[in-house]
């Protein structure tokens, strides 16, 4: 399955946390939502020092593809 619409748009740091947090909505239950979006905020604070540009795009389209991954998991469990 592709990623939510406008995975392709994101290229900075606040684009991919807004992005991130739009996925969580998709998933099944309120606790999976919640222990997602903790998780997406622990690693916005433990990245946000980073300024390589190089890296930035590296964290970006891990992200996104662990947030498809992600998705495509619980779909298929329903």
């Amino acid at each position: 399955m592709a990623p939510l619409p406008g995975a392709e748009l994101v290229q900075r740091p606040l684009q991919l946390y807004r992005y991130l947090l739009r996925c969580c909505r998709q998933l099944p239950t309120k606790g999976i939502q919640e222990h997602y979006k903790h998780a997406v905020r622990q690693s916005f604070r433990v990245h946000s020092d980073e300024d390589n540009p190089e890296r930035i795009q590296q964290i970006i389209k891990r992200a996104i593809e662990d947030a498809d991954w992600i998705l495509n998991k619980y779909r298929k469990q329903n």
